[in-house]
């Protein structure tokens, strides 16, 4: 008999069978019931699947209390449990997390309905998989009057009161709509609602949520509503509970997407991601779509979810178990993993900043192997408590930095270390300070430091800022440890044979870096006081530095109560500008660049009411002759104007370029005025 296969009379495979039921009805518990996750979803999900494959081989050992029979938690002790009318089941989930996971399900459908390669496609709803806590909404007449948790499936926990301090949460609908009726969806916390949460409960000193539904689900299950009320929730409508009324059992419809846009008129909010699909081509279309959309949505979502939209053949697919045959969540790559912790490093930022950093066990998550992981500063490393050594949950989303979210510790070695932030910098050997109130630790050298200098050359010559293309990591390496540049001047004298010297640097290649740091010359003022990169100063304070006094030396020569007077700048900020220019060495590097050739456009210091293009929207399209649009939108804003993304009838004017596109019909459709760059340069300095 083959080593791999299962048999019951086993008792290592029995012991790995009650172990596998052990742990995921703890680890259920825990993100159910406790809203305090163990592990990411992505490991819940591959013992889930090794204890399905186990069953699958042997149904005899199947029992009703397994994981796979059930739904999910249960209602908390302090809450009314409520038996739901009907079942809130869960859909099953494709764990191919490639775009192919799509054309399974659309095969299943298909063989399903017995329908052929010659019959039309399939058409289905793609919604987005919301990362939050499902909800019951139940009407009476048009009022609200429950709201209760999935629960197990059966029966939830009765939420209604705080789940009424939910604005999105229509109280009373239309009086047209059943007499009963259920409205299903998700309760959930967009990013920035979250990210300010956990701000203030730093501010307190009080526990941080891990992720937003954690945060969400906490807020529901508060016993005191008035708590609830101070936690932003929000609310997405997806689906159908019960339905009566005394001329039918549920809404006159034909298909789900009518339902869906049954409820926008209905009064609840639908996603905007919600589209019709047809067949298999479509649904991977979506997947693709979305997933590229993940990280700039104002919400956790971790893949989407297909459904039949015809309700007929809803009805006739069925279910089997614990699942309907019609529908799917295709989930996304995992965001968050299990990893070990090889060691803690320290790094230096261009302000000196030292930056504890874990090195981690190569791990995939996110759609990317990572091997480190923020951990930001000393405080935080104490707060989580890492250690070498420690298994951890690392998440990663999109570009975002990945980091360690939680530690372990039921896993940790008896002998980890706490960790301490050295006391001189890695880098070049000087002492490491942390002033009063900061939470950083930084490194004294300065200039001296070589760590510090890369870095602020990376950082000037950044797109967002001064903007010097192909000076990237590698080439600063080179031109700092060879000691060719010690000072960001240094970056306008490099001459040819200086640059093609270097190591895999050609003689093209370097031409072309020279030829880079000669359009650079040429920039605007928020782009070059940002590219100094003084500390607390931002792409926005800089706009808001340039807007208000105009020119640079203005800036240079503010007084700290008149920097305060600008939007923006705090008492940090204004202090930091002024320490920062009250050093002969960085006005000296000023005054260099500019004798390099560095310049840009100034304007004269004005309130935001009496510059030139105060009150005035500006749309851009095509490619301009002169300038970039980044260029076009800083010089209009540093006139007191602002800059959209489309055309309006409350467009002032369109600038157009070479190749203007679909906008400038637009603009001529609604009559808004069209101009080039040279009379916008007019306007920006003025003129009529």
């Amino acid at each position: 008999m083959s080593t791999d296969l299962f048999t019951p009379t086993d008792p290592s495979d029995r012991s790995r069978l009650t172990e596998l039921r052990r742990q995921l009805h703890e680890y259920g518990h825990r993100y159910y019931v406790l809203d305090d996750p163990a592990v990411p979803d992505a490991e819940y999900d591959r013992l889930f699947r090794q204890l399905q494959a186990i069953e699958a081989r042997h149904p005899d050992l199947v029992t009703p209390d397994s994981p796979t029979q059930r739904v999910g938690g249960h209602a908390l002790d302090s809450f009314v449990s409520v038996r739901h009318a009907v079942p809130m089941l869960s859909i099953r989930t494709e764990t191919d997390t490639e775009a192919s996971g799509a054309r399974n399900f659309d095969t299943r459908v298909r063989r399903e309905l017995g329908l052929d390669e010659s019959a039309p496609p399939v058409v289905y709803v793609a919604e987005p998989k919301f990362d939050g806590l499902a909800i019951n909404l139940r009407y009476e007449h048009g009022v609200l009057v429950q709201a209760a948790t999935r629960g197990d499936g059966e029966a939830g926990e009765d939420v209604t009161q705080n789940v009424r301090t939910i604005g999105q949460v229509p109280l009373r609908i239309p009086d047209s709509v059943p007499q009963v009726l259920e409205v299903r969806g998700e309760v959930y916390m967009g990013r920035d609602d979250f990210a300010a949460l956990n701000n203030r409960q730093r501010e307190k000193g009080q526990k941080t949520f891990v992720n937003p539904r954690n945060a969400a689900a906490g807020a529901v299950r508060q016993l005191d509503p008035a708590i609830a009320a101070q936690r932003p929730l929000s609310f997405f409508a997806y689906g159908l509970g019960e339905s009566r009324s005394a001329e039918s059992d549920r809404p006159a419809l034909e298909s789900h997407f009518e339902l869906l846009q049954t409820f926008k008129r209905w009064g609840f909010p639908v996603s905007d991601l919600v589209v019709i699909a047809r067949g298999a081509q479509e649904l991977i279309d979506y997947y693709e779509s979305v997933a590229r959309q993940r990280d700039q949505l104002g919400f956790d979502i971790d893949g989407v979810v297909y459904k039949v939209d015809s309700l007929a053949l809803q009805a006739r697919m069925g279910f089997v178990t614990r699942e309907p045959r019609w529908a799917v969540a295709h989930k996304f790559p995992a965001q968050e993993q299990l990893t070990t912790v090889l060691g803690i490093e320290v790094q230096v930022g261009r302000t000196g900043k030292l930056t504890p950093v874990a090195k981690l066990a190569p791990v995939f998550v996110g759609g990317a192997t990572v091997t480190n992981a923020t951990l930001h500063n000393e405080d935080e490393v104490r707060r989580k408590d890492v250690r070498a050594g420690d298994t951890v949950v690392v998440r990663r989303a999109g570009d975002v930095i990945p980091e360690v979210v939680a530690v372990l510790v039921d896993r940790r070695l008896p002998d980890a270390k706490e960790f301490n932030m050295p006391p001189q910098c890695p880098v070049c050997g000087s002492a490491a300070v942390r002033e009063e109130g900061e939470a950083d630790y930084r490194c004294t050298g300065g200039l001296v430091c070589s760590a510090q200098r890369k870095q602020a050359i990376l950082h000037f010559a950044q797109r967002r800022a001064v903007e010097v293309e192909g000076l990237g990591e590698k080439l600063v390496d080179q031109l700092v440890d060879g000691n060719v540049i010690r000072t960001l001047p240094d970056l306008y004298r490099l001459g040819l044979t200086s640059l093609a010297g270097l190591d895999r640097m050609a003689e093209k290649s370097a031409q072309n870096i020279l030829d880079a740091l000669q359009k650079s010359r040429q920039t605007t003022l928020p782009r070059f006081v940002f590219g100094l990169g003084i500390r607390h100063i931002g792409e926005a304070t800089a706009k808001e530095l340039a807007r208000h006094f105009g020119k640079l030396d203005a800036i240079m020569d503010a007084s700290v109560e008149q920097l305060l007077e600008v939007s923006d700048v705090g008492p940090i900020v204004a202090s930091s500008l002024r320490t920062f220019f009250d050093q002969p060495h960085n006005r000296e590097v000023v005054e260099q660049l500019r004798a390099c050739g560095v310049q840009w456009e100034e304007g004269a210091a004005a309130p935001s009411d009496r510059k030139p293009l105060a009150g005035k929207t500006f749309v851009i399209t095509g490619t301009l002759p002169g300038m970039e649009r980044d260029q076009a939108r800083e010089m209009i804003e540093l006139a007191g104007g602002k800059v959209s993304a489309s055309v309006s009838k409350k467009t002032t004017f369109l600038v157009a370029g070479a190749e203007a596109g679909s906008k400038l019909d637009k603009a001529r459709e609604h009559g808004v005025p069209v101009i080039d760059e040279v009379a916008l340069r007019e306007l920006c300095h003025g003129g009529a």
